[in-house]
C-alpha cells in the first residue's frame, strides 16, 4: 500500500503557499493555499488527484466567500 507524504511548498518570500498530502506524487486528502500574507485562499480535497468534494474560496480577510461543490469525473 502506497504511503501518503506530507507536501507543503512556498511564495519566493518564504510564506507558506500551499500544505496537503501526496500519495505517489499525486494530492490526496485535504489541501490549503494561503496568500502571502498568510491568509487562507483556497481549500478542499483530493482523492487520487483529483478535486472531489466541497471546495471553499476565502476573501483577503480570510472569511468565506464561495463554496463549490466538486462533481466525480467519469470513470472509463
Amino acid at each position: 500500500m502506497a504511503r501518503s507524504k506530507k507536501f507543503t511548498q512556498h511564495h519566493k518570500d518564504g510564506s507558506l503557499w500551499a500544505t496537503g498530502q501526496t500519495v505517489e506524487d499525486a494530492p490526496e486528502g485535504y489541501w490549503e493555499w494561503f496568500r502571502k500574507d498568510g491568509i487562507k485562499l483556497r481549500s478542499g480535497h483530493f482523492t487520487k488527484g483529483e478535486q472531489t468534494g466541497e471546495w471553499t474560496t476565502y476573501d483577503k480577510n480570510g472569511d468565506v466567500y464561495k463554496v463549490t461543490q466538486i462533481k466525480p469525473k467519469m470513470q472509463k
